[in-house]
């Protein structure tokens, strides 16, 4: 978390009305930078800064390579990808945090940003875990189901993601309460995973 009272959010965007209305969407309760393109948002980038929004089609620099450099340079921050690209297989290997399809609305963005917010005082394992659910979530929502299955890569994101959250059920496993450890399961489980019990399910009726 930066420094100051609020989050600080950099917008990577060389659209310039793309970039003004994510910043309209979000200064309210953000201090908002913009870069437009990935030298710029490689100069701007301290440990003040806690969530990235980041397209993927940059000139010059792609958003791709913005990513690897931002991880190589280990700033402690969650990346967002926003972008009009559809996501290919070639995701697998990029280490964002969440994957949002442009154009995106704004309750979409705030809520995407609150939670990337949230997730920053989770451990390494949990942090993760999200990024390569991202990932998979990404693909399942433009592969079909023979395209998963016929490639090796997306193969081993599964194998990586079970293998990880093996680890994270260890850690939760540890946790001092019944109540945190409920509350973290739910927190990095779908609904299918992870059913709402009959006391939530009927809150939510009312």
């Amino acid at each position: 978390m930066s420094s100051g009272d609020r989050p600080s959010i950099l917008i990577v965007e060389d659209e310039p009305d793309v970039a003004e209305t994510y910043v309209r969407w979000l200064q309210s309760a953000y201090d908002v930078q913009v870069a437009s393109n990935g030298s710029e948002a490689l100069e701007q980038m301290d440990e003040s800064v806690d969530v990235v929004l980041l397209d993927r089609m940059l000139p010059k620099m792609s958003g791709g390579e913005v990513l690897t450099e931002i991880r190589d340079r280990g700033f402690d921050c969650r990346v967002v990808m926003v972008t009009a690209v559809d996501p290919d297989f070639d995701i697998i290997e990029m280490g964002f945090d969440e994957y949002v399809s442009k154009p995106p609305e704004r309750d979409e963005l705030r809520a995407t940003v609150d939670r990337m917010l949230d997730r920053a005082s989770l451990n390494n394992e949990l942090q993760e875990y999200y990024s390569l659910v991202a990932r998979r979530s990404a693909l399942q929502a433009e592969k079909t189901p023979d395209e998963l299955e016929a490639n090796d890569a997306y193969s081993e994101l599964v194998d990586q993601i079970e293998a990880t959250r093996e680890t994270v059920d260890a850690d939760l496993g540890d946790m001092s309460s019944e109540t945190e450890f409920v509350g973290a399961v739910r927190e990095i489980m779908t609904d299918e995973e992870y059913p709402k019990d009959e006391t939530s399910m009927e809150e939510e009726r009312e």
